[in-house]
């Protein structure tokens, strides 16, 4: 079975389309067909996640990039770091997908999504009987992943119990389910990632300092988009053209003023929050260019979406309030100098100091 886009569709992300692999194969139980997985052409998932996945050419983001290339095609266990929407998972997946186990599965877990009773028996499976309502055996994750690799995000989540467990595994090579003796034998390479502090976290004593350096082969340290400045516009453009791709329509380009903004705030949400601005500024927008009007109101006022505050750029909120008004009116000055309060004249003085763009007659 091949992953190409005959099958996937125009504008997916290699995540989306590797999900949907997934997903059609796993309609029973999504576990043990994750197991059965086998891709029968490594060149479609290495393609899919590709170098140029990884978009970016600051010195930052390009060391990251170096080491995430020369340790792909290697056995050891890798810590991916950094905050959240950085764009750790998309890394994982480009480990998995340039290794030698590319064919094999790979397996996302999310360990802060399940109470640890749950968890234990979705991580190591289960043994019929073993709690109520354990009707079957299942293999759980890592059994799941044998052969190719475990991805377990936010792993700073993970209870001490559980560590422990988890670092039987990783010594012994072998997985006891839930409720069962027998040991079963597994090969899989682990790739974990957090927003958190871990060494902090072994100092306090709420992390296992041993399972530390298990996991701590390789580190790669994702920076935040705010350090990352030169890759703003790339990534932007990026996410412009997946957009485009997935509705079937030209690729809108952005205006030297949107282009502005863009770099000007600070993207606490990182790369996440910069895709979901794309996509709704390619929603939004009127015409072929996006416009600052086109980008959500945070943006202009230093406000993040999250609620944090940055500095009030007076001449961005008036230069976004005179491009609405004029995109409102159709560009009638009359009309629009009597909705601000202000004259005719003193409109058009204010529109050439703050370089308000003017928006086409036909909006």
């Amino acid at each position: 079975m091949h992953v190409t886009s005959e099958n996937t569709g125009p504008g997916k992300l290699p995540r989306e389309m590797f999900r949907e692999r997934v997903d059609s194969l796993s309609a029973h139980d999504p576990v043990e067909a994750c197991l059965r997985g086998d891709f029968d052409d490594t060149d479609d998932l290495a393609g899919a996640f590709g170098p140029e996945t990884l978009i970016g050419q600051s010195e930052t983001f390009a060391a990251v990039r170096s080491t995430a290339s020369a340790v792909a095609r290697r056995h050891c266990t890798v810590m991916i770091l950094g905050e959240t929407g950085t764009g750790k998972e998309m890394v994982a997946h480009y480990l998995h997908a340039q290794s030698p186990r590319a064919r094999r599965p790979f397996i996302p877990v999310d360990c802060s999504a399940l109470t640890d009773t749950l968890f234990e028996s979705e991580l190591f499976g289960h043994v019929r009987g073993a709690f109520t309502g354990a009707v079957r055996d299942t293999l759980g994750f890592i059994r799941a992943a044998h052969g190719g690799t475990l991805f377990l995000d936010e792993i700073g989540e993970l209870s001490a119990p559980l560590q422990a467990k988890l670092l039987r595994v990783i010594q012994e090579r072998r997985v006891v389910p839930v409720g069962g003796t027998q040991a079963h034998a597994v090969d899989v390479r682990i790739v974990t990632a957090t927003h958190r502090n871990l060494a902090d976290m072994v100092q306090r004593g709420d992390f296992r300092q041993d399972l530390y350096y298990r996991l701590n082969v390789v580190t790669l340290n994702l920076p935040p988009l705010r350090e990352r400045g030169s890759d703003i516009l790339p990534l932007a453009e990026h996410f412009l053209r997946l957009q485009a791709e997935l509705y079937g329509e030209p690729r809108r380009q952005l205006t030297a003023e949107a282009a502005a903004l863009l770099k000007s705030h600070g993207w606490p949400g990182n790369v996440r929050e910069l895709a979901n601005v794309m996509e709704r500024a390619h929603v939004l927008a009127q015409g072929p260019d996006i416009e600052v009007w086109d980008l959500p109101a945070h943006l202009h006022s230093g406000v993040s979406a999250a609620g944090g505050t940055g500095a009030l750029r007076l001449d961005v909120v008036q230069r976004e309030v005179i491009a609405q008004v004029l995109r409102q009116t159709h560009c009638n000055k009359a009309a629009a100098s009597r909705l601000l309060g202000v004259n005719v004249q003193r409109l058009n003085r204010l529109i050439t100091r703050l370089h308000v763009p003017m928006p086409r007659r036909s909006e």
